[in-house]
């Protein structure tokens, strides 16, 4: 069972570090099981805001977690806590998988797991992790950011998204879309997502993406172009790629692939087709092209992902052919 453990202290922020309860602390065996042993790390007792914690273990314990969760702090005027940050720098080097949320990049910056790297936080606090640690290159456009055995969440909303992320990475597409859905929250947003759009979105409706989205989405099958992206929405290819870079902070070409890729991975982990068949049903065309992007994103062959997150069928249920 894999470990999770959140490193809180005195002055965190209690929105951030509920959300991150609610996903791996949570008893979730019915979704997924094994599902993840949670631990509460910190002092003895921690004032969150107008709450006080006992955390379960001391801050020494992180070390021994397969991922290590760091909320967001309230006062980043000040350093974090050196206790916290020597706990965090020595879980990473026993090898813990360590993200923080909001906030609580400025932990993972103090403990130097951000040097030479892209990271993010929230953005009214971009500027000032970028002038106090000038080694680290910050994004403040972005939802969060993946560095494999480091990553950083911009605030509020986008620390839900990469706690799903990382619910993606360890069990699959279709367990942290069903964990989102429980939540009633979108199920992927890309790390690469604006943290905000510069312009007032337009009433539901009436904005460009709102009906071309679910149009594209139900026809993944079929080999789709920008162009028929752009002809669809009535307008021309440049105007539909600055409305994507803004809604989705990619081209729609990119958008286009990714949401390939995510239908095929549904595909390998609910359904007994073959890849053939999931190359078609994803506009792919063949499983040779599929093996090759799939790979290239995913970082696995299909066959490969389909072993390690194929979902275990339901009583009575039939994969599709």
């Amino acid at each position: 069972m894999p470990t999770v453990a959140m490193a809180v202290t005195d002055g965190m922020l209690h929105l951030e570090l509920a959300l991150a309860t609610e996903v791996f602390g949570a008893d979730l065996t019915h979704i997924a099981d094994p599902w993840y042993h949670f631990r509460l790390c910190g002092p003895d007792a921690v004032q969150v805001g107008r709450f006080r914690l006992a955390p379960d273990h001391g801050l020494d314990h992180l070390a021994h977690a397969d991922t290590v969760i760091v909320p967001a702090l309230a006062d980043t005027d000040r350093d974090p806590p050196a206790d916290l940050v020597d706990a965090v720098r020595a879980a990473h080097e026993a090898g813990a998988r360590v993200a923080s949320l909001c906030t609580g990049a400025f932990v993972l910056a103090a403990a130097g797991l951000l040097d030479g790297r892209r990271a993010t936080t929230h953005w009214a606090h971009t500027r000032e992790l970028a002038r106090r640690h000038p080694e680290v290159t910050v994004d403040p456009d972005v939802l969060y950011v993946d560095n494999g055995r480091v990553l950083t969440s911009a605030g509020k909303a986008a620390a839900m998204d990469l706690c799903l992320h990382l619910v993606r990475l360890d069990h699959g597409a279709s367990i942290a879309n069903t964990i989102a859905r429980r939540l009633v929250v979108p199920p992927h947003r890309e790390g690469g997502q604006a943290q905000f759009v510069a312009t007032p979105v337009p009433a539901p409706g009436s904005h460009p993406l709102t009906d071309l989205i679910p149009w594209v989405l139900e026809r993944l099958d079929e080999p789709l172009t920008v162009e028929d992206l752009a002809r669809q929405a009535r307008m021309s290819s440049r105007h539909l790629g600055r409305h994507f870079r803004q809604v989705t902070g990619t081209t729609p070409l990119r958008w286009l692939h990714g949401q390939r890729i995510r239908r095929a991975q549904e595909l390998l982990e609910t359904t007994d087709r073959t890849v053939d068949s999931i190359a078609t049903a994803t506009g792919m065309g063949t499983a040779t092209t599929l093996r090759r992007h799939f790979a290239r994103t995913v970082g696995v062959a299909p066959d490969a992902y389909r072993r390690t997150f194929r979902s275990p069928p339901h009583p009575g249920a039939r994969g599709e052919r």
